[in-house]
């Protein structure tokens, strides 16, 4: 049997810190149940800091909601297996109604530490609060470090505008030929990598607490809405009945928009040199035939839909580069 391999990441390496910091520091100030500490801060690890954040929180009011619970079933009643489970069947309906059923594993564990006691003290309690304290303390503390993902973030910024170009560079030998042998792979590949991109991008505005952003996730968004533009000018191109000689004019505009999908090109510019097309678009011939009316019809289609594609760009705040100018590609 073949074993699939496996790497060691951040999470488990803090993980690991983590169990190990929270049992040494609950041992070495004395506390009962020490080794809960390493369990509490296994529970609180997440993927984000803010995910963290509120894991903590939402496991602390759990934790406190449970020694509420305790002291009224326990030092009320009795401490008895049949009493803690008429107490668990109260208490994760309650949990939920709340919002912080993702607490109750961790709320559990000290429950059943008070089971255990089968005495709630002032000294206990303490001893609890404590283990809380330190057990979710060190999860906030060991996952405030996460590694940086703007490199990657930058790279599938560069492979979308990269599979841009290359598809209006397909849609201009269409145009031109009336023929392509393209198989839309860039289609594809631009959803795919489109979906990854916003979900990493998200994960990085949940690595800033004090962040509800992400120029990435923006540029990402809008990336997507022009897609779905190129998605519908297709069947538009493909379906064209005839080649006229208002194809050119749009030929050559996709052209030139297909070497210049980076940073360094402004909207703008390319609204203004899609007027001066549809101007010299009206300026010719009307058609003359039905198919060639058809064909401009739809080329006008393109024309209105390419305007969309570049006032979506233009609405976009873009990135600054290094000497701290917007930069904003079409």
């Amino acid at each position: 049997m073949k074993l699939k391999p496996y790497r060691i990441g951040y999470r488990t390496m803090k993980t690991a810190l983590g169990a190990a910091i929270a049992i040494y520091l609950a041992q070495l100030i004395g506390l009962e149940y020490y080794v809960s500490a390493g369990i509490l801060t296994i529970l609180c690890i997440q993927p984000t800091k803010k995910k963290s954040v509120r894991a903590a929180f939402s496991r602390f009011v759990a934790s406190m909601i449970a020694i509420a619970f305790a002291f009224v079933f326990f030092e009320l009643g009795t401490y008895s297996p049949a009493m803690l489970g008429l107490m668990i069947i109260l208490f994760i309906p309650v949990l939920v109604s709340l919002g912080f059923s993702d607490g109750f594993v961790s709320s559990a564990v000290i429950l059943l530490h008070l089971y255990d006691a089968k005495n709630l003290t002032a000294a206990l309690f303490l001893n609890e609060v404590m283990l809380m304290m330190i057990g979710f303390g060190t999860a906030l503390l060991v996952n405030m470090y996460m590694p940086s993902i703007e490199n990657k973030l930058a790279s599938y910024r560069e492979e979308i505008e990269r599979l841009y170009s290359s598809m209006f560079k397909e849609i201009t030998i269409y145009l031109r030929q009336g023929e392509s042998d393209w198989s839309g792979k860039e289609l594809v590949e631009a959803e795919k990598l489109l979906d990854k991109a916003k979900a990493l991008a998200y994960q990085d505005v949940e690595n800033h607490l004090l962040r509800h952003e992400n120029k990435y996730y923006h540029y990402f968004d809008m990336r997507e809405q022009q897609l779905q533009i190129i998605e519908r000018i297709l069947p538009k191109i493909t379906a064209l009945p005839v080649i006229v000689g208002q194809t050119q004019l749009v030929a050559d505009f996709l052209e030139d928009l297909s070497e210049h999908v980076h940073s360094g090109n402004t909207a703008h510019h390319y609204i203004d040199k899609l007027e001066r097309v549809k101007a010299n678009f009206a300026a010719m011939p009307l058609p003359d035939t039905h198919e060639k009316f058809l064909a401009m019809a739809d080329l006008n289609a393109i024309i209105q839909e390419m305007e969309t594609y570049l006032e979506i760009k233009q609405t976009y705040k873009g990135f600054h580069n290094k000497k701290g100018l917007k930069a904003m590609p079409v």
